[in-house]
């Protein structure tokens, strides 16, 4: 048993998730009743990650700031230049493709209990209010934009505190990193558990009739991921950008597809970080950050079902409103996470610009609702996976820059 285990640990963590995917496929496949306690264990994991990420995030943020030194490079305006420009990216290919492709919809379901947004200004307004957020509360919630606003507060504010002080504040963010650690060593258990649940409790026939929007929907998002950043690395680092992309989709990517939250993602996305040897200052900040406002995803989701509903009602779209449709889709996706439902519940809103009533809109989100057991995970993958490649991408364009060697660490 000692061997087995020693060999266990001896293989990747990429490879030991695998297994635990593939036995999760063969319980839901084979025996799915009697295998049916496992869900337990997706449930504990998932749990932990989120339990953990906004302790991790707030001392982490507010130890690293307390102790940057004037005039060292942290390459933020770049990620953040570059978390923008993706998710519009993603937006604008969602409304080309669906000009290319046009999806149409049936129109029957409805989201019950669900309230969207009035407009724009309401999802800025909840954005701003949760910089504001009390910060025991942001903990508490899992709110990381209040959680990044108060880390900063009190990382400046300590910046002249002592060394002691400055120690502790290590220690803590060292001990939460380890903790996280230790968790993700349990993730093939988890992942085995989240895609049994997955698979047993709601199969596959129920998307087979939206198979033609999934098609759409995942065509865009793995474009995105395959050609649209692959580019913009590449413009940026002047080198293959497939070995950094390819990673950060297998490490983060695959975790981020079975746990569908971002949130529980921040730790995968810091460890990763960690072992490409980006500099904690930047990633401390930007992988939290990344996970509130880069949302390539979220802004394909909103395009495409909101032009399936367009198309539904034969309403004529020019190229100036499909282009005012990118910009909006972006925007709404960077202030997803201030509404409860997430990308979702932000499609009335860009319904609204063609005119679109709400309750004809809401018909939209259930149809979201029901392949949300697919588009989710994709989208949390691309959008969660994608915080890694730009936080990578900005600090080794840095080095490149400097004429430093870029090597990206196994």
């Amino acid at each position: 048993m000692k061997k087995l285990m020693n060999k266990w640990n001896q293989l990747s963590l990429v490879k030991r998730i695998i297994i635990g995917l593939i036995v999760g496929i063969i319980l839901a496949v084979t025996v799915p009743e009697t295998a049916k306690p496992v869900v337990i264990l997706g449930s504990l994991f998932v749990g932990a990650l989120k339990a953990i990420a906004p302790v991790l995030v707030f001392f982490l943020v507010m130890s690293a700031i307390s102790q940057h030194k004037s005039g060292h490079q942290t390459n933020m305006r770049s990620i953040i230049v570059l978390y923008l420009l993706g998710t519009f990216s993603a937006g604008l290919v969602a409304v080309i493709v669906s000009f290319l492709f046009p999806v149409s919809l049936t129109l029957s379901m409805s989201a019950e209990n669900v309230t969207p947004p009035n407009g724009i200004t309401e999802v800025l307004k909840s954005l701003l209010l949760n910089i504001v957020d009390n910060p025991v509360k942001a903990l508490y919630s899992g709110n990381y934009i209040g959680i990044l606003s108060w880390a900063i507060l009190f990382g400046f504010a300590l910046k002249n505190a002592s060394d002691h002080t400055k120690m502790i504040l290590a220690n803590f963010s060292d001990a939460a990193s380890l903790i996280v650690k230790w968790i993700i060593n349990f993730a093939p258990l988890g992942i085995m558990s989240l895609v049994f649940n997955s698979i047993a409790t709601n199969g596959l026939a129920s998307l087979l009739s939206y198979g033609k929007l999934l098609i759409l929907l995942i065509g865009c998002m793995l474009f995105v991921a395959l050609v649209v950043n692959p580019i913009i690395v590449y413009i940026n680092i002047r080198k293959n950008p497939f070995p950094l992309v390819f990673k950060c989709l297998k490490e983060s990517g695959i975790t981020a597809f079975f746990t569908r939250s971002s949130a529980a993602n921040i730790p995968i996305n810091i460890s990763l970080c960690e072992r490409l040897g980006l500099d904690k200052d930047t990633y401390s900040v930007s992988i939290p950050l990344g996970a509130t406002i880069n949302m390539a995803g979220a802004a394909v989701t909103i395009s495409v079902l909101t032009l399936a509903a367009v198309n539904a009602l034969g309403i004529h779209v020019d190229i100036p409103t499909a282009f005012i449709l990118s910009i909006l889709s972006a925007v709404a996706a960077c202030g997803a996470s201030g509404v409860a439902g997430g990308s979702l519940l932000l499609i009335p809103l860009a319904c609204s610009l063609f005119g679109i009533s709400n309750n004809i809109a809401m018909q939209v989100v259930g149809v979201g609702f029901i392949i949300g057991v697919l588009q989710d995970s994709f989208e949390t993958a691309i959008n969660s996976s994608t915080d890694v490649l730009f936080t990578a991408t900005a600090e080794f364009a840095q080095r490149r820059k400097e004429g430093k060697e870029i090597i990206i660490n196994n």
